[in-house]
């Protein structure tokens, strides 16, 4: 399976004489990729830290641990996501270590399992968009079949990502904190 190439972050900033100008070019300093799934990468791109934040807040990105964005912030990240293994009791091994070892904070109820390993919740607001390839986005029911260029609006509820199409996925996600 051939890996997609990482993820360029650019960050614009503003110089000492006030002009605009490109502060960084290159891969997210927040990569992350696991051994126990092969062609998975998460990137973290960037987050803010409140509602009120200041376009010149510094960037603390490399700070970031978990799913979920800050108390009344956002994260941006970009995953790449393999093709699930046919086998069950790998696929289940294999997403209980993403969660176990990425995303610790996000909700997982014993019930909604069985629909998909992958199954989770978070208060927030997402906005997937996806980049490159297929994923599917399954509901507690239903689910529905995301081709490169078409965005999902989450609104905290239940769901996963099954990636059954044969070629590595890529999915952009901005979370906005949010409250039930």
């Amino acid at each position: 399976m051939k890996q997609l190439p990482s993820v360029r972050r650019i960050v614009t900033g503003t110089n000492a004489s006030g002009h605009s100008y490109i502060a960084e070019d290159g891969r997210s300093p927040a990569e992350v990729t696991m051994e126990t799934r092969p062609g998975f990468c998460n990137s973290n791109l960037w987050r803010t830290l409140g509602a009120d934040v200041s376009v010149d807040a510094p960037d603390s990105i490399t700070q970031h641990r978990g799913v979920l964005p800050p108390q009344g912030g956002t994260v941006l990240r970009v995953i790449d996501i393999p093709p699930e293994s046919n086998d069950l009791e790998e696929l289940r091994k294999q997403t209980a270590a993403v969660f176990a070892e990425m995303y610790p904070d996000a909700t997982r109820h014993d019930h909604a399992l069985e629909r998909h390993p992958g199954m989770h919740i978070t208060d927030t607001v997402d906005y997937a968009i996806l980049l490159q390839g297929e994923l599917v986005a399954i509901m507690d029911e239903g689910e529905t079949v995301m081709r490169a260029g078409d965005i999902l609006i989450q609104r905290g509820t239940n769901h996963a990502w099954a990636n059954r199409s044969g070629q590595i996925a890529r999915i952009a996600f901005i979370l906005v904190d949010g409250r039930r």
